[in-house]
């Protein structure tokens, strides 16, 4: 996971690329507060049912994905967002390839 340059203009959808076959990370920033993330996943991917203990903030960039939060699916397309509460049971799943930013911050 490579950190981005500080102190710059960029277009978040174009500083990460989609792997074939691959989920990619670019984290943002990074402190003891939290962090901020971009994700790139191709059609097929996903992440594990998982929990975290805090807040994130979902901002879907590029294309469409599928958030399934305590047992309920949500589909977050393109400029829309969502925040998963902390401790909440998540999986992330890519009918089709998405970019996302994901701002984790401590509680």
């Amino acid at each position: 996971m490579a950190k981005l340059e500080k102190g710059i203009v960029f277009n978040a959808g174009k500083v990460i690329e989609y792997a074939e076959d691959g989920v990619v990370s670019k984290e943002l920033v990074h402190s003891n507060a939290g962090s901020v993330t971009l994700f790139s996943f191709d059609a097929g991917q996903g992440l594990s049912e998982h929990t975290a203990p805090f807040d994130a903030l979902i901002q879907v960039i590029d294309g469409s994905m599928e958030l399934t939060v305590e047992d309920v699916k949500y589909v977050i397309n393109t400029g829309e967002s969502f925040v998963i509460p902390n401790g909440a049971r998540h999986s992330v799943n890519a009918a089709e390839r998405f970019k996302m930013i994901i701002t984790m911050i401590r509680g």
